[in-house]
C-alpha cells in the first residue's frame, strides 16, 4: 500500500504556525511581486475567492472581511517542508517527495486494515504536533488512487486525516464520484477530449478499453487508467528529468533601466539555474538570456533582448554560465532610449547528465581545476549558508531588481534576526 502525505493549505498553515492569533481566521498569501492569490485558507475559499485572483480586484473585500494578507516567503516555506519530510522519514524506509507539500510512503508490511488506518493517523498526528502544519493522508494500492483517497480525507472530516482505498467496492465508490478533471495526471487538453467522449468522472475513465486510452491519451493516459484500476505503474523516482530550467522574474514599479542593475539581476539567475542544474546532476550546453519591456506599456519606447549561446563543452560552472549570460546581456543592451525592462532571465538548455559530459579538443579550460574550486566553494556554502561565496557581479546591495513584498512575514525558522522572543 502507498500513502500520500498532503499538507493543508501549506503556505497559509506556515504563517499560521508562527502566528497562532491567525488560526481560526482567513488568510492568503500572494505570488511573486504581491500579484495573484496563490495560497487560500479554508476560511477563504468559502468566501468564493478563486486561486490566481489579482490583488487589486479583491483588495476591498479582504479589507472588509479582515482577511490576513502575506507575501509569498519561500525561504519560511522550504524549512518548514524539510521539516515536515525529516519527520516522515521516521516512519517508513522508502519516502519520494513529490513537492514541496507532498511525499509518497511506501507502508508495504506495516499491516491493512484498521491497523494501517491507525498507523496513518500516528503520522498526521505526530507530524500535526511537530511543526503545526496539518496534513492530510491518502492510502491505496497507487500513486493515483492515493491521490484521490487524499482529497476525499481532505473534503470530509469524519475521515479524521486519514482515508484508505483498500477495498474493490470503495474504489468504485471513490471514482464513480470523483471528476475527471480532478483525476493527477489528465491535463486541460486531456480533459476536453475525455469530455466529448462522454467521460465526467474517473470511474467513466476506467470503463473504457486500453486500446480505446492509448489512441486517445497515448502512454501517459494508460498509466493513469492502470492506476486508476489498481495496478501500480508510475514511480516518481523515474519520472524523467527537466529537460530545460529556467529562472526568471518581473521587476516591481516601472522596471529596470541601468545595466548594473539588470546584469546583476541575471547574474542571480543565472546561479540559481546552476543551483537546480546540480541538484540534479546534470550540465546544459546551451544558456539564453532574455529581457524585455513591458507590453502593456505602449506609451514607452519597447525593446526584447533574446541571445542564445552553444557551449562547446556541457557545464555547470558557476562561474563559466554567470560570466556568460553577463556577456550575454551585455551584446544586447542598449544604453539610449530610456528602455524600462520590467522582465528578465536565463534559460539553460540540452541538459545532459553530469557522468557523461562529451569534451572537445580545442577547449581552453582547466577543467579539472574548474571542478576542485567549484567543490570548495559548494563546501563553504553549505557550512556557511547559501550564497557565502558568490560572483562578483552577483552584488550585494542592489535591491531594484528584487521581488516586491509588501506582506512578507519574517524567516522565523532561517534568519537569527527573525527568531522570535518570549517575553
Amino acid at each position: 500500500m502507498i500513502a500520500l502525505v498532503d499538507c493543508n493549505n501549506f503556505y497559509c498553515s506556515c504563517e499560521r504556525v508562527f502566528n497562532p492569533l491567525l488560526r481560526d481566521k482567513p488568510v492568503v498569501v500572494l505570488s511573486n511581486n504581491d500579484g495573484c492569490v496563490v495560497a487560500r485558507s479554508n476560511e477563504v475559499k468559502a468566501m468564493g475567492i478563486k486561486m490566481g485572483t489579482p490583488l487589486y480586484q479583491i483588495r476591498e473585500v479582504l479589507e472588509a472581511n479582515n482577511v490576513a494578507v502575506f507575501s509569498s516567503n519561500y525561504n519560511l516555506y522550504g524549512d518548514m517542508s524539510r521539516r515536515v519530510m525529516m519527520l516522515l522519514s521516521e516512519f517508513t524506509p522508502e519516502l519520494t517527495q513529490y513537492s514541496i507539500d507532498e511525499a509518497f510512503l511506501d507502508l508495504s508490511g506495516f499491516g491493512e486494515g484498521e491497523k494501517l488506518v491507525s498507523y496513518g493517523r500516528k503520522i498526521v498526528k505526530t507530524i500535526g504536533k511537530g511543526t503545526g502544519i496539518p496534513v492530510t493522508m491518502g492510502i491505496a494500492p497507487t500513486k493515483t488512487l492515493a491521490k484521490v483517497a487524499s482529497r476525499y480525507g481532505k473534503k470530509y472530516k469524519g475521515y479524521g486525516g486519514v482515508c484508505i482505498i483498500d477495498t474493490e467496492d470503495k474504489r468504485i465508490k471513490a471514482l464513480q464520484r470523483f471528476e475527471i478533471g480532478e483525476v493527477w495526471g489528465i491535463g486541460h487538453r486531456s480533459l476536453d477530449k475525455l469530455r466529448y467522449y462522454g467521460i465526467n468522472t474517473a470511474l467513466d475513465f476506467t470503463q473504457k478499453s486500453e486500446s480505446f486510452v492509448r489512441k486517445l491519451l497515448t502512454i501517459t493516459g494508460v498509466r493513469t487508467w492502470k492506476e486508476l484500476r489498481g495496478e501500480s505503474c508510475i514511480d516518481v523516482e523515474e519520472l524523467p528529468q527537466k529537460k530545460s530550467i529556467c529562472t526568471s522574474r518581473s521587476f516591481p514599479d516601472s522596471g529596470l533601466s541601468e545595466l548594473s542593475s539588470l546584469e546583476e539581476a541575471v547574474a542571480n539567475f543565472s546561479s540559481e539555474c546552476v543551483r537546480k542544474l546540480r541538484m540534479q546532476h546534470s550540465c546544459c550546453t546551451e544558456i539564453t538570456v532574455f529581457a524585455y519591456t513591458s507590453r502593456f506599456r505602449l506609451d514607452l519606447p519597447q525593446h526584447c533582448i533574446n541571445r542564445t549561446i552553444h557551449l562547446q563543452v556541457p557545464t555547470n560552472d558557476l562561474q563559466e554560465l554567470v560570466s556568460t549570460a553577463v556577456w550575454a546581456l551585455r551584446m544586447d543592451f542598449r544604453k539610449e532610449g530610456g528602455y524600462q525592462y520590467k522582465k528578465a532571465g536565463v534559460i539553460v538548455w540540452n541538459i545532459v547528465p553530469d557522468s557523461a559530459i562529451q569534451t572537445n579538443l580545442f577547449d581552453t579550460i582547466d577543467r579539472e581545476k574548474q571542478s576542485r574550486l567549484a567543490a570548495a566553494i559548494d563546501a563553504i556554502n553549505r557550512k556557511n549558508g547559501h550564497n557565502t561565496i558568490k560572483v562578483a557581479v552577483q552584488g550585494t546591495t542592489d535591491k531594484s531588481w528584487h521581488l516586491k513584498c509588501e506582506h512578507i512575514s519574517k524567516q522565523y525558522t532561517t534568519n537569527l534576526d527573525d527568531v522570535i522572543t518570549v517575553k
